[in-house]
């Protein structure tokens, strides 16, 4: 099933304010919502669609990877809570502020169903992957070893000793938040806050973890692995959900932030998703022409050299470049055709040069149709 374009989902424009996001998917997930609609699974889906549509349209990075490159550039960004195997659940804990009391406190019409406790979240980790030209035109799988925190196996993540070190929070009853009402000139007003007693994990630790020491969390060092789209280019970052620190006590784990970056090609430049060759040549090749081999990003392919090939003559091997992320078109390869002029000659071949100095054949006449030189030059003025 093809995914429906964000902004529709969320019913704005692409240049809606983050204000108008917001309230616009606050919208469509009252209106959607489970305890609003129960049993009904397109409910569920279109609840689910708003929360990936507003996942990446409230964040600035997110938001301007997709609208350069649509859906195919978010793969691998995290993006997307059903595609990630996120639940209704997860997406209260992410984004429940936005609910407001409109259900409970994040709950259903009476509050039984979710209890609003604050769920903590991991922090994201950046690395840095390099790349080298071949890997950017076909896409690689790389394997990464990070050192980060992961759950603790000993107390499964909640930081006690036991099922009997953790009893409930007596201020809040496991709540995580305290309700205050107070009165003003305009009658009662009720505020909620989270709880000062458990910082609103609705537990109280009475016997620590002795591994992770109540914290929940211990250092591992791990192996990710990360499928990387061709295409990409230096500066560009993916996201992969769920890759990052684990959360003290429970909770979302944070992502793994992946910059790319490039290796340096012996030979071959990148502008955009083209690719440069400098060939050279020697001064009977270009007059007499020949065939060459210039290297792509996946082998070498032999291109012909046409009589009187002038210096700085482009050839353009169409398709020879690299691929867009998304997957729809390629670059070309631009071979710059330069001809080697020898500074160390025999005494035979410089008779032979003088000889044909004066011969009609090799007195210049440039081609006055020929605007490769101005072109050149245009461009060079405009770096």
């Amino acid at each position: 099933m093809e995914k429906r374009d964000y902004y529709e989902v969320l019913g704005v424009p692409r240049g809606a304010t983050k204000e108008e996001i917001k309230k616009a998917y606050r919208k469509q997930a009252l209106k959607y919502h489970p305890d609003k609609n129960p049993g009904d699974k397109k409910a569920e889906e279109a609840f689910k669609e708003a929360a990936a549509a507003y996942e990446v349209l409230s964040n600035d990075e997110k938001r301007a990877r997709y609208d350069r490159f649509g859906h195919e550039g978010m793969s691998g960004a995290g993006n997307g809570f059903g595609g990630q195997g996120m639940t209704v659940e997860d997406i209260f804990s992410s984004f429940g502020d936005i609910f407001g009391d409109a259900f409970g406190g994040f709950g259903g019409f009476g509050g039984s169903r979710r209890s609003g406790r604050r769920v903590n979240k991991g922090s994201n980790l950046r690395v840095k992957v390099k790349l080298s030209l071949h890997e950017i035109a076909n896409g690689a799988e790389k394997k990464i070893k990070v050192s980060k925190y992961d759950t603790c196996n000993t107390c499964g993540g909640t930081g006690a000793a036991d099922q009997n070190s953790m009893t409930t929070c007596s201020t809040c009853h496991g709540s995580g938040h305290v309700t205050r009402i107070t009165n003003t000139l305009l009658g009662q007003m009720q505020t909620s806050s989270i709880c000062p007693t458990c910082g609103g994990e609705g537990k109280i630790i009475t016997k620590k973890c002795p591994v992770c020491y109540g914290e929940g969390i211990v250092q591992k060092d791990d192996i990710i692995k990360i499928n990387i789209p061709a295409g990409v280019s230096r500066g560009m970052q993916m996201s992969v959900s769920g890759k990052g620190n684990a959360a003290r006590r429970g909770g979302l784990n944070g992502d793994l932030l992946v910059v790319i970056d490039e290796e340096e090609h012996p030979e071959l430049m990148r502008e955009g998703n083209d690719l440069i060759f400098n060939l050279f040549i020697s001064i009977p090749d270009a007059i007499l022409g020949t065939h060459v081999e210039v290297p792509t990003v996946d082998n070498n392919v032999k291109i012909k050299i046409e009589p009187g090939t002038q210096p700085g003559k482009i050839l353009r091997l169409r398709g020879k470049g690299l691929p867009e992320v998304n997957g729809y078109g390629r670059g070309d390869l631009l071979v710059n055709v330069n001809v080697w002029i020898p500074k160390n000659l025999s005494k035979e071949e410089m008779k032979m040069f003088e000889k044909l100095k004066d011969t009609d054949s090799f007195k210049p006449r440039p081609d006055k149709d020929d605007k490769g030189f101005f072109e050149r030059m245009k461009g060079y003025f405009q770096q």
